[in-house]
C-alpha cells in the first residue's frame, strides 16, 4: 500500500487536495508499520495523520483521548464524511457499548475513540486480542508528562500498549510540548523508534497582545466590545470564583456569557460547552479545566484575565482561536499578584523538589514573555527551539513598539529598598517604604527611617509596580514561592553598584491595533453578490446542523462556506473542487447547494 491510497481518502473523503505540512510523511510511516510521534499546532490537521492510516489500513484504529464529553462531536463530523467510526464510553448504555465492541472485533469499523481508563482495562485489552488492530494513535500526548501542562496520570500506564502490541503502529501527538516532555512522552509510551515529526509552532493568523492589569474586566468589555462584538470566544480565569463572577459580570454587560469549571455539576458543564459550540456568539469563561480538544474552528478571539502556568500553557491555550486559519485575537492582562499567586500554588503542590523548581522556572520565563519588549512571536517560537528570522508584524509590540526610559536610577531604588528592608517583604511593603506611605507596617518595623523612604515618591504606586516586576522578569529580583518575598540574585550587584544600566518598559494600557481589520476584511473582499450568498448558505448550514444535532462546523467550515460564495459553482464537479467537500458531503447537500446559489 502507498501515498497514493492515503491521497485519495484525503481528497475524496475529507475532500482536501493536498497534505499539509509533514501528514505525508507521517501517514506514510504508519502505513509502513513504523511508529511516529509528532508535534504539530492546534489546527495544522493532527487528526488526520492517524485517521487517513486507520481507513486505509485493515482493522480497526484505537484512538486513546481523555475528552469523553467531545467524542461524540469528533465521531459525528467523521460519521457526515462518511467515515465508519464510534466510541465507547461511560456515556452510552449497555446495548449500545456491547454493539461497538462486537464491531471491533469484526474489524468492521475504521476508528474508535477510548479513554484511557477504559483502554487499560483488563476486559477491554482481552476484547483488542481477538480484534485486527490497525494502529494506536495516543492523542494529546502531553498528558504523559509530569512536566507538561495537563498531566493525567492514567496517561502514564500507556507503555503496556507498545509490550502487548509490539508490531502495531503507534502515533503519540501533541500540540505543546517542550524538549523534556517530548522526551518523557517518548519514553514513558515506549515509542523509543518512533519517527519524530516536529512542525512549525507558528501560528500567523493569531494576533499576541499582553497588557497590565487596569480594571481588567473593564479592559476585556472595550477589547470584545470593540473587536469580537458577535464573536465567539473564550476567556480564561485562575480561580473558579473569578469564572463565575466575570461570567455574570459579561452576562450583565448584555453579552451571552457561560462559566466552566470542575466544581460545576456535570450536566451544567456539558450543556454550556454544548451550546458553546452550537450556538454563534457564545463566550465561556473557564478555568483551565475547559478546551483541551475542543475543534470549534470559529473561536475569534481567546482572553486571560490571569497569567497562565507556563508559556506551554499559554500557547496551548491561545491556540484555540483560530483553527480555521482566518484572523483571531488573543490578549492577556497580569500584574504582580498573579505571579505571586502562580509561585505559591507551585510551593503547595504535592510534587517534589524538582517539580517546584522547574514549574518557577515555567512561571519566570512566562513573566520575560510578558515583558519583552521585541516581538513577541520570535520570543514565543524560541522557546520552543525555533527561530524567526524576522518580526511577526502580528504582536502588541510589532504593531505598536513599547516606548522605552532609563530606568536605571528607579531600578537601583527598588533594588536598594528591598536590601535594607532585610530581604524580607513583598512588592507591596517596598512600594510603601519607596513613596513614603506610613502604615502599621512601616512604623512596627522602623522602615520609616531608612534612607530610601519616600525616596522614589516621583513614581505613583502602579508604576512602581511596573518597575518591580520587570527587574523579576529580568532576573534582578527573585520572588520566594511561599511567601512572595523579593530577594537580590547576583545579577543584581552590578547594577546597584552603577556599572551597567538598564531600559524599562513604558506600561501603556490602550488597545494596539488588531486583527479585527484583518478579519473583516476577509469579508470586504467578497462583493455584494458573494456575500449575500456566503450569509445564504450559513444560514442553510444551521437548518442541516439543526436536523443532524451537531454544531454547525460539523457541517461545513465558514472557509468552506467562503470558498463556495466566491467560487459560485454550477456543476457537481466544480462543486467538489471546494476544499472541505468530500463525496459524501457531496452526496448529502451538493444539489441542495448549487440549487441554492443558483
Amino acid at each position: 500500500m502507498n501515498i497514493n491510497t492515503a491521497k485519495s481518502v484525503l481528497q475524496n473523503t475529507f475532500g482536501y487536495a493536498d497534505f499539509r505540512h509533514q501528514q505525508s510523511n507521517i501517514i506514510n510511516e504508519l502505513i509502513n508499520g513504523a511508529d511516529v510521534f509528532t508535534l504539530m499546532p492546534t489546527g495544522g490537521g493532527k487528526s488526520l495523520c492517524y485517521q487517513i492510516p486507520a481507513i486505509v489500513l485493515q482493522g480497526v484504529g484505537i484512538v486513546v483521548s481523555p475528552l469523553i464529553a467531545l467524542m461524540k462531536d469528533q465521531v459525528d463530523a467523521l460519521k457526515l464524511q462518511g467515515v465508519k467510526a464510534e466510541f465507547l464510553n461511560s456515556s452510552q448504555n449497555y446495548e449500545e457499548q456491547r454493539r461497538v465492541e462486537q464491531l471491533i472485533v469484526s474489524g468492521n469499523i475504521d476508528l474508535v475513540y477510548v479513554a484511557p481508563e477504559r483502554l487499560l482495562s483488563d476486559y477491554f485489552l482481552s476484547l483488542l486480542d481477538q480484534a485486527p488492530i490497525a494502529l494506536f494513535a495516543f492523542d494529546e500526548a502531553h498528558c504523559v508528562s509530569q512536566w507538561g501542562h495537563d498531566f493525567r496520570p492514567e496517561y502514564q500506564q500507556l507503555s503496556i500498549i507498545s509490550s502487548r502490541y509490539p508490531n502495531t503502529p503507534k502515533i503519540a501527538l501533541t500540540a505543546t510540548a517542550d524538549l523534556k516532555t517530548r522526551e518523557e512522552i517518548v519514553q514513558v509510551l515506549n515509542l523509543a523508534n518512533a519517527k519524530i515529526f516536529v512542525h512549525s509552532f507558528d501560528r500567523a493568523n493569531i494576533q499576541y497582545r499582553i497588557s497590565e492589569h487596569k480594571n481588567s474586566k473593564e479592559q476585556l468589555l472595550r477589547f470584545i466590545n470593540s473587536e469580537h462584538q458577535n464573536d465567539a470566544g473564550i476567556v480564561y480565569c485562575l480561580s473558579r470564583k473569578s469564572v463565575e463572577t466575570t461570567a455574570q459580570w459579561l452576562c450583565e454587560q448584555g453579552k451571552t456569557a457561560l462559566p466552566y469549571h470542575a466544581g460545576l455539576a456535570t450536566e451544567i458543564k456539558d450543556n454550556n460547552q454544548q451550546r458553546f459550540l452550537r450556538e454563534n456568539g457564545i463566550i465561556i469563561v473557564a478555568t483551565i479545566a475547559f478546551g483541551m480538544g475542543i475543534d470549534k474552528p470559529d473561536v475569534r478571539f481567546v482572553a486571560h484575565l490571569n497569567l497562565p502556568k507556563s508559556i506551554e500553557a499559554y500557547y496551548q491555550e491561545t491556540g484555540r482561536a483560530g483553527r480555521d486559519g482566518l484572523p483571531a485575537n488573543t490578549w492577556l492582562a497580569y500584574g504582580m499578584q498573579d505571579v505571586i499567586k502562580l509561585k505559591q500554588m507551585a510551593s503547595q503542590s504535592d510534587g517534589n523538589e524538582q517539580f517546584k523548581f522547574i514549574t518557577q522556572r515555567k512561571i519566570d520565563a512566562l513573566l520575560g514573555y510578558c515583558e519583552v519588549s521585541s516581538c513577541r512571536r520570535q520570543v514565543l517560537l524560541n522557546y520552543f527551539g525555533e527561530t524567526l528570522a524576522e518580526p511577526c508584524g502580528n504582536c502588541d509590540n510589532c504593531l505598536t513598539p513599547p516606548t522605552t526610559w532609563d530606568g536605571t536610577s528607579a531600578a537601583q531604588k527598588a533594588l536598594s529598598t528591598v536590601y535594607r528592608t532585610g530581604q524580607r517583604f513583598g512588592v507591596g511593603h517596598q512600594i510603601d517604604v519607596l513613596t513614603g506611605k506610613v502604615t502599621p507596617k512601616i512604623t512596627s518595623f522602623k522602615h520609616d527611617q531608612l534612607s530610601t523612604f519616600n525616596i522614589g515618591n516621583e513614581l505613583k504606586a502602579m508604576q512602581w509596580q511596573t518597575v518591580f516586576r520587570q527587574l523579576i522578569s529580568m532576573g534582578f529580583l527573585a520572588v520566594e514561592m511561599d511567601y512572595g518575598v523579593l530577594k537580590l540574585t547576583e545579577k543584581a550587584r552590578p547594577l546597584l553598584k552603577g556599572e551597567c544600566s538598564i531600559e524599562l518598559k513604558v506600561q501603556k494600557y490602550k488597545n494596539t491595533k488588531s486583527a479585527q481589520n484583518k478579519k473583516q476584511s476577509i469579508e470586504n473582499d467578497l462583493t455584494t453578490s458573494e456575500l449575500a450568498s456566503f450569509d445564504k448558505l450559513k444560514q442553510q448550514r444551521a437548518l442541516w446542523a439543526k436536523e443532524r444535532n451537531v454544531p454547525a462546523y460539523v457541517v461545513f467550515h465558514d472557509a468552506t462556506l467562503i470558498d463556495i460564495a466566491r467560487t459560485a459553482p454550477k456543476t457537481l464537479s466544480q462543486l467538489l473542487a471546494v476544499n472541505g467537500l468530500g463525496k459524501t458531503k457531496l452526496e448529502l447537500y451538493g444539489d441542495k447547494i448549487i440549487a441554492l446559489l443558483s
